[in-house]
């Protein structure tokens, strides 16, 4: 695995942007290499697949495979994040709500600024796409761990 180099659900995955062009770029399956999400944005067994970085473009969007009971770390997006789930089942919580189970074919939209985590339940993997946008250069704001006792609530 690649070391962490761009941001993508504010993680940071080597890839090499496609430089702008006038056409279609093809970014071949195999050429971006996975990466683990660190230890210190997320708990548990977390791999980026890397589909695109930020060049020329106001997002990043990448693949994260959540083992059973990975999560990310509560974080906001300063201009907010887009997933779409295509495999498991995971949950989604923002700060002062229920989580909520989610599962493939949902498309989960978080504001700018809103604090959350994401990840797998506690028995099955997830699978998601982020694209996370842009803003002044970033995409995302890491707060603290989701505790065990917040997990399993």
């Amino acid at each position: 695995m690649k070391p962490l180099m761009w941001c993508v659900v504010s993680l940071a995955v080597g890839a090499a942007a496609p430089a702008y062009s006038e056409s279609s770029v093809i970014s071949r399956n195999g050429s971006r290499a996975s990466a683990q999400g660190p230890a210190q944005n997320f708990t548990g067994s977390v791999v980026v697949d890397p589909l695109y970085a930020p060049s020329g473009s106001t997002h990043v969007g990448g693949h994260v495979s959540f083992s059973p009971g990975a999560r990310s770390d509560w974080h906001s997006h300063p201009a907010g994040q887009v997933l779409i789930v295509t495999d498991g089942t995971g949950w989604v919580q923002e700060e002062g709500g229920e989580k909520r189970e989610v599962k493939p074919g949902d498309v989960i939209w978080t504001p700018p600024g809103v604090k959350h985590w994401h990840g797998a339940t506690a028995t099955n993997s997830m699978r998601h796409i982020a694209i996370t946008n842009m803003r002044d250069g970033r995409n995302v704001d890491w707060l603290e761990k989701v505790t065990d006792d917040e997990y399993r609530k």
